[in-house]
């Protein structure tokens, strides 16, 4: 098979392309996997920088989010066969033409759905579900922040909200990329690129509510902003930790949540999985309704060939992607 594999993490530089890696045949429990699509996530740029708090074995193909068809089955593999599409999330193996994997791992989807929707769907719409309507208890008629709207996960988190008829309030840099949530949606947008974003952020939040404050922060980017739009909640608010993205990790006084009657909630869909399969299951079961239904659908920044995969991670990088970016292998 071919793809990217990475033998030291050290960045996006570590990565290497491969004519010949090795393909075996699906072990009991496995289902072997021809990739059609592998959509990026933060997370993969955090493995390649050997920052992850999964660490797989060098030397490894990255890429955790994908999806394509079974071609393989191992035994004792149930519910799953030959020529199904499935969608397979976790910290590796997906930026390559195939891949093996625990059957566990992979959602089946209707035959008819697009495979680049499928590679984009289960992280980001499974945490931002996840996040909301379980860990924060997302109430129709409430006001959701969403910071870092224009990512993956945040433009999850803004239709999600919206198909839970909450009324969200979406922060991004930049003002053409404001303009675009709105047009998704958004009750109203912050474009927190400013020389202050901290102070106009808070500002900001006090005039869209009237002083009340916002009942839910679904926050990926930690960093700067956290803090104030932890200051910024209602009371008995809820502050959803979904990720890093701005690269610095905040600490928190503890006299806020006392203070407020906040809850500050970690949110790691992984590991939901993995505790709660059964749970985990419904979530992803009532996003595909949804999805049916056109109510949520992956927003697609831009498709790039597997082999110019570094250039697509540099994009990731520097944030200037408004959505989610997707590679597609060459065709066999």
């Amino acid at each position: 098979m071919r793809g990217w594999r990475c033998a030291e993490p050290r960045g996006i530089a570590s990565l290497q392309w491969h004519d010949d890696l090795p393909l075996r045949a699906p072990a009991a429990g496995e289902i072997r996997v021809r990739i059609e699509a592998a959509s990026l996530n933060f997370p993969d740029l955090l493995v390649l920088q050997g920052r992850y708090q999964y660490r797989p074995e060098p030397p490894f193909v990255p890429g955790a989010e994908f999806a394509g068809t079974v071609e393989a089955l191992g035994t004792g593999v149930h519910g799953l066969r030959p020529g199904d599409l499935v969608a397979v999330t976790g910290p590796c193996d997906g930026f390559a033409s195939h891949a093996v994997v625990a059957a566990q791992r992979a959602v089946r989807f209707d035959r008819d759905v697009d495979p680049v929707h499928a590679s984009a769907f289960v992280l980001t719409y499974g945490t931002a579900c996840h996040a909301l309507a379980d860990r924060g208890r997302l109430q129709p008629g409430e006001t959701v922040l969403v910071l870092g709207a224009a990512g993956g996960v945040g433009l999850a988190a803004l239709q999600v909200a919206l198909a839970l008829g909450a009324r969200v309030i979406a922060a991004a840099g930049g003002a053409e990329r404001c303009a675009r949530l709105a047009a998704l949606g958004a009750h109203a947008t912050i474009d927190y690129r400013c020389d202050n974003p901290a102070a106009h952020l808070r500002a900001e939040l006090r005039r869209l509510t009237d002083g009340r404050g916002i009942d839910v922060v679904l926050d990926p980017l930690g960093g700067a902003l956290a803090e104030p739009a932890f200051r910024s909640l209602a009371w008995r608010g809820r502050h959803l930790v979904v990720g890093f993205a701005a690269g610095d990790i905040p600490a928190l006084k503890l006299n806020l949540p006392l203070l407020k009657g906040a809850e500050l909630t970690g949110v790691f869909w992984g590991a939901f999985t993995e505790h709660e399969p059964q749970a985990a299951q419904a979530t992803l079961d009532r996003l595909q309704a949804w999805y049916r239904e056109g109510r949520v659908r992956p927003v697609i920044d831009s498709r790039w060939p597997l082999r110019r995969l570094p250039e697509a991670l540099a994009r990731l990088q520097d944030r200037q992607a408004f959505g989610k970016l997707v590679v597609l292998p060459d065709p066999d």
